[in-house]
């Protein structure tokens, strides 16, 4: 599928996304599997919370071309009990080309470190979108891409005091799929559990 520039990306990411991720601690040699339900929500250029990420960053708001709002729950298979993976955080887009596809992108919460970051995206041959973030103590380097309109793929690494490397599918929630949060939150508590069988196995 075609996609012409990110923020066309980031329209085709809009929706509710349930998430299995496998991670691999390279320092332990060892992997962990995890689930989530992720909600993206389109925000408008002119929406001021996007005015208000730009000013964060000292970015001038009217190179925004737009951004989304993304919410997360799900659970990992080392949590310990009670342990939660729940936040949300909001994007923004700056181009730096007049095709789109390269520029800024804002967050008021990273990745790796939860401060807020500005990071550099770009899209590739294969219309994969990727973004490199620099932390204060590490970097990272993560490729969305479609398989297809309602599969979406993630690969991330990150370098510096945590050597970590994941792999992300993501299937896109139909209403009929599941009604409420709680569902989606079972299955990734599934996914969590399987993988006390999937982690001793390292690579």
């Amino acid at each position: 599928m075609r996609i012409d520039d990110a923020i066309s990306f980031f329209q085709l990411s809009c929706g509710r996304w349930h998430s299995q991720r496998s991670s691999h601690h390279l320092l332990h040699r060892r992997a962990e599997a995890g689930g989530s339900l992720i909600v993206v929500e389109a925000l408008e250029v002119h929406d001021p919370r996007l005015a208000a990420i730009a000013q964060l960053h000292q970015q001038d708001p009217a190179g925004l071309v737009g951004g989304c709002r993304v919410r997360w729950s799900g659970s990992m298979a080392w949590d310990k009990a009670g342990e939660t993976h729940e936040g949300e955080s909001v994007f923004g887009l700056i181009p730096t080309d007049q095709r789109g596809r390269a520029g800024m992108l804002l967050r008021d919460r990273g990745y790796a470190e939860t401060a807020p970051v500005a990071g550099e995206f770009w899209m590739d041959e294969r219309d994969g979108l990727l973004l490199t973030t620099s932390y204060e103590t590490m970097n990272s380097l993560e490729r969305f891409s479609f398989a297809g309109p309602d599969v979406r793929l993630r690969t991330s690494t990150v370098e510096g005091l945590s050597n970590t490397a994941s792999f992300c599918v993501e299937t896109r929630l139909r209403e009929t799929d599941v009604t409420a949060s709680e569902p989606a939150r079972a299955q990734a508590r599934t996914c969590a559990e399987a993988a006390q069988i999937l982690s001793p196995l390292g690579w």
